[in-house]
């Protein structure tokens, strides 16, 4: 019978435990403040934007306190590093608030996929030509596959033909990012929009 919290097997014979390791800490993401600054002096900026030069860390920090604010180490690189005394919760919400916007502003581009094969009768080739004309208005890159079954492999020309006549039927609204080529038993090209 083993008992966890004695760690002893009958007879007792102690069961040897292996060290408990904790994973290391990491240092906290942004700017460090106040007493993380590690640095003896630091370029201060005051709460009005004047610059006061080399001042001790401490001074820095007793003078950020005095204001009601704190020490904000902006730019550690420097030597020595610049430190702004200002509020740091007011800093945190605006920097997240500008990272949520310029996330808001950023496009994805999704790639549509159009399958065509060499021998596609005209009004299938009108139906996929409106649906790519439609992905090009939304600002998405289209993916042209040509597929080549059995005998088909023999009449790449006729393939090629096609995405010529593609390219050339979308050439006002898009442009070719990656030129036919084949791949296997498929032709592909991908357009982007203008």
């Amino acid at each position: 019978m083993r008992k966890y919290l004695s760690a002893t097997i009958e007879g007792d014979v102690p069961i040897a435990r292996r060290p408990r390791k904790f994973p290391p800490e990491r240092e906290p993401e942004g700017p460090k403040v106040n007493q993380a600054i590690r640095a003896r002096t630091v370029q201060l900026i005051d709460d009005t934007g004047s610059n006061h030069g080399d001042v001790e860390t401490d001074k820095a920090i007793a003078l950020a306190e005095a204001a009601g604010l704190d020490l904000v180490e902006i730019s550690p690189n420097a030597d020595p590093p610049v430190c702004k005394i200002m509020d740091f919760g007011k800093f945190k919400y605006q920097s997240q608030k500008k990272a949520a916007e310029a996330r808001k502003k950023q496009k994805t581009f999704d790639v549509k996929e159009i399958k065509m094969r060499p021998n596609i009768d005209t009004h299938d080739y009108d139906v996929k030509m409106r649906n790519m004309r439609r992905f090009f208005e939304a600002g998405d890159k289209v993916k042209v596959t040509l597929r080549f079954r059995g005998r088909e492999m023999a009449h790449q020309s006729l393939g090629l033909d096609l995405l010529n006549r593609v390219k050339h039927e979308v050439d006002e609204m898009a442009k070719v990012e990656l030129e036919p080529k084949l791949e296997g038993r498929q032709m592909i090209m991908v357009l982007a929009p203008r």
